[in-house]
């Protein structure tokens, strides 16, 4: 039967990841009501919208007029025992008598963590526990970071040589890597919220830092530039209906409109102001400038290293001096997977920061 329910929240983990920018702050979340019996999905229930009904909630109304006393819930993330914009969702299923609860992961939040578990066991209900849990950690991997730092997930793309070079000697950069590298680019802007480059790549590169995916939305840009450098003309500043942030310590200058200023002091304190504006996860696009500050300040949390099959032998590394002067002293990574992008690798890697 394990497998059955393996086989049934990796379509609750493909229903739910549909509503990524909806429902944030919220997880995401979708919950199947199976008939073990007869082999047979009942019905299937999605959190679609930020204060609107939970999965387990719209499952339970899809399903219509049903005996659930012999039904098992399949629902990726543990079933909520509070009462927040909507009832917990653990009362209205021990209201309606379910046998069996299958979850894959439990809820981040330290103050109701298991909670909905401990609820549902004192029923009476069966909960099975732990069914593809690592993947259903993956998927809320933005929301666990917001719940339990306050703070937005923040991933790193980088796209280097062979031999870890960003820039040959005479300064040029495009292209290191191949178009399907690039394709895949835009695939994760679409993911992120935010997209944040700094002053040197903007003013040497003019980007749009747009997601160029049809149907797909723009991130919200984030632009650090301390000291105003970059004219309000260039790309990153046009309105376009998407919000600019723009990190500085010059706040004398008359700023568009669309274009909202942030004095910031470090990574922490800027990153912890654009959550509260709403920015849950950014990409961060730029130089080796920013990336170093941001690992020195150990604020990265996931690397995506685009590694192309060409050696430059010397130009521009793409990290900085971490002042590591001994292997006990260096940063620690995990690697999440390896995947071949055509002529490219693409390097997964979780940031392990000490605690």
């Amino acid at each position: 039967m394990m497998k059955k329910y393996e086989e049934l929240m990796k379509i609750c983990l493909d229903e739910a990841q549909k509503y990524r920018f909806d429902v944030a702050p919220n997880p995401m979340v979708c919950a199947i009501i199976y008939d073990e019996n007869n082999d047979k999905i009942i019905s299937k229930g999605v959190h679609k919208k930020y204060g609107e009904n939970h999965a387990e909630r719209n499952a339970i109304i899809e399903a219509g007029d049903v005996d659930f006393s012999d039904k098992t819930l399949i629902v990726n993330l543990e079933p909520c025992s509070h009462q927040g914009k909507t009832p917990p969702c653990a009362d209205l299923i021990i209201e309606k008598g379910f046998k069996k609860v299958v979850i894959g992961t439990y809820d981040p939040n330290p103050l109701v963590c298991s909670q909905g578990v401990m609820k549902l066991k004192n029923a009476g209900i069966e909960v099975i526990s732990g069914v593809l849990e690592d993947e259903c950690k993956e998927l809320n991997k933005v929301f666990i970071k917001n719940v339990t730092k306050k703070m937005p997930y923040v991933t790193v793309k980088i796209a280097t040589t062979f031999d870890s070079k960003i820039v040959t000697a005479g300064g040029e950069s495009k292209w290191i890597t191949g178009e399907a590298s690039r394709a895949y680019v835009q695939k994760l802007r679409a993911q992120h919220f935010g997209i944040l480059s700094g002053s040197g790549t903007v003013l040497a590169d003019n980007p749009a830092l747009t997601c160029r995916l049809k149907g797909e939305r723009s991130p919200e840009r984030i632009i650090i530039d301390r000291h105003g450098k970059i004219p309000f003309d260039y790309q990153v500043f046009r309105d376009d209906d998407t919000r600019v942030f723009l990190a500085t310590h010059n706040l004398e200058r008359d700023f568009p409109k669309n274009v909202a200023p942030v004095e910031f002091a470090n990574f922490r304190d800027l990153f912890a102001k654009l959550y509260n504006m709403g920015v849950y996860s950014i990409l961060v696009e730029t130089g080796k400038t920013i990336l170093t500050t941001l690992v020195k300040q150990e604020m990265a949390d996931e690397i995506y290293k685009f590694v192309s099959p060409k050696i430059f032998g010397t130009g521009m590394d793409f990290i900085g001096n971490l002042n590591v002067f001994k292997i006990s002293e260096c940063y620690k990574l995990e690697f999440r997977e390896i995947e071949r992008v055509e002529e490219d690798i693409l390097i997964k890697a979780r940031f392990l920061y000490d605690e």
